[in-house]
C-alpha cells in the first residue's frame, strides 16, 4: 500500500510540473543572458591539508609523501620522502570560478577536493595554494580551515559512521585574489547580448523588446545566441553605461524553447517541456516480474550409518505477470493532455519512461528524447 502512495504521489507531481509548464511567462533578460565579457573563468591548484587526525593518505599515495618533502625543502629542511608518514596530510586539487569584477584584494570561495586516498578532510587546514587558469597564469592564493559539513568515523575494522560526503570541502573566502582579470567588455558603441541557451526565437525576441522599452531600434540578433545593442552616445561612458546596462537587464522577454523529453533511468524521474504533444497512437503496457526463492533443505543420514549430513537448496520459481491494457491516446496539443493520458494507465515513473521511449521509436512523441 505504501509504494503504491508513493507512486501516485510520483505521478501527481509529474502532472502538475507537465501543467505548470504549459505556458512560458516573461523573465528578465538579465535571468536569461549576459553581458559578453563578463563570464567567471575556472581555476585550480594542487595543494596540502593538513591538521588531519589519522585521517589522511597512506603510504599508496606516494606523491602525497613527496609533496610534503618539498614544501619542507623550501624551508629548508632536507628530508626524505621515504621517511614521511603523512597520515595527518591529505593531497588536494582547490578549485574556484574568478569573476572579471574580482579586484586585487578580494576574496573568493574554494572547493577543496581529495586525490589521495584519504578517509576524511574534517578539522584539515590548506596550506598556501595557488590557483592559476588554464594558461598558466596565477590568479589567486588560497589558504584556511576546510569545512566539509559532515563527519566519517570508524571506531573498529567494520564499524563506521559516515554523514554526508567528508573527502570534498569548501573554504569561505579562502582565496585572495592577487591578479585581477582583464573583462573583455568594450566600452565602445555596441555592447553585445549572450544567451545562455542559443536559440533564433528568443533572441529575434529579445532584440524586438529591447527595441520597445527603449523605444528605437537599438538591438539587432547576430545568430541564435547573440544579440548586438547600439549604446548611445551620452551612456558611453562607465557610470552611464552601467547604468544603460542596468536598464536592459530589467527588460522582461518571453523566451522560447525546443520540445524536449528528459529522463533519468536511475532515478525515475521525467521532465517534459510545455511544447511536448503526441500524434493518435495506441498504448498497451504491462508488467512481468520473476521471483526465485531457494531454500535451504538438510539431509540427515541414518543413525549409526556411515552418511554425511548433506545441505542442498529447494529453488522455487514463479512468474507473474499483470494484464494489459490497451488505450487510444488522441492526438494531444498540450502537455497537460499527455500527462492525463499516460496517467490514466496506471503506471509507475520507470514504467512510464519506457512507455515515452516507444513512443519516440514509433514516431508519435513530437519531441526530442533525452535519456540522461
Amino acid at each position: 500500500m505504501r509504494i503504491r502512495w508513493i507512486v501516485g504521489i510520483l505521478l501527481c507531481a509529474l502532472c502538475a510540473l507537465l501543467i505548470s509548464g504549459s505556458s512560458w511567462s516573461a523573465v528578465r533578460i538579465k535571468d536569461i543572458a549576459k553581458v559578453q565579457g563578463t563570464s567567471e573563468i575556472p581555476l585550480v591548484g594542487y595543494g596540502l591539508v593538513v591538521g588531519l587526525d589519522s585521517s589522511g593518505d597512506g603510504r599508496g599515495a606516494r606523491f602525497t609523501a613527496q609533496s610534503v618533502a618539498n614544501m619542507m625543502e623550501r624551508m629548508g629542511i632536507s628530508v626524505s620522502s621515504e621517511r614521511i608518514k603523512v597520515g595527518n596530510v591529505a593531497a588536494v586539487m582547490v578549485t574556484a570560478r574568478l569573476s572579471p569584477f574580482a579586484k586585487k584584494g578580494s576574496t573568493i570561495d574554494v572547493t577543496v577536493s581529495s586525490v589521495g586516498d584519504a578517509s576524511s578532510l574534517q578539522g584539515g587546514t590548506l596550506l598556501l595554494t595557488p590557483l592559476a587558469s588554464a594558461d598558466g597564469t596565477v590568479y589567486a592564493v588560497a589558504q584556511g580551515p576546510i569545512s566539509i559539513g559532515g563527519f566519517n568515523f570508524q571506531t573498529g575494522d567494520s564499524d563506521r559512521i559516515v554523514k554526508n560526503h567528508a573527502l570534498v570541502g569548501r573554504v569561505p573566502n579562502g582565496a585572495l585574489v592577487e591578479r585581477e582579470l582583464e573583462a573583455e567588455e568594450a566600452l565602445g558603441e555596441e555592447l553585445r547580448i549572450v544567451l545562455t541557451y542559443a536559440d533564433y526565437t528568443t533572441a529575434a525576441r529579445l532584440a524586438e523588446a529591447v527595441d520597445e522599452a527603449f523605444d528605437d531600434e537599438i538591438a539587432t540578433p547576430l545568430d541564435a545566441g547573440t544579440v548586438a545593442i547600439w549604446v548611445p552616445e551620452e551612456d558611453r561612458t562607465p557610470g552611464e553605461r552601467v547604468r544603460f546596462i542596468a536598464e536592459i537587464e530589467a527588460v522582461e522577454v518571453e523566451p522560447d524553447a525546443v520540445a524536449r523529453v528528459v529522463v533519468n533511468e536511475k532515478t525515475g524521474t521525467i521532465v517534459a517541456g510545455s511544447h511536448v504533444t503526441l500524434s493518435a497512437v495506441a498504448v498497451s503496457h504491462g508488467n512481468l516480474s520473476l521471483e526465485i526463492k531457494g531454500t535451504p533443505v538438510i539431509s540427515q543420514p541414518a543413525p549409526f550409518s556411515l552418511g554425511r549430513t548433506v545441505m542442498t537448496t529447494e529453488t522455487e520459481m514463479g512468474v507473474h505477470e499483470q494484464r494489459a491494457r490497451l488505450m487510444v491516446l488522441e492526438e494531444s496539443t498540450s502537455v497537460s493532455d499527455v500527462a492525463k493520458a499516460l496517467n490514466a494507465l496506471g503506471v509507475s515513473p520507470r514504467d512510464m519512461i519506457a512507455i515515452f521511449q516507444a513512443l519516440k521509436q514509433a514516431g508519435a512523441l513530437r519531441a526530442e528524447l533525452i535519456v540522461l
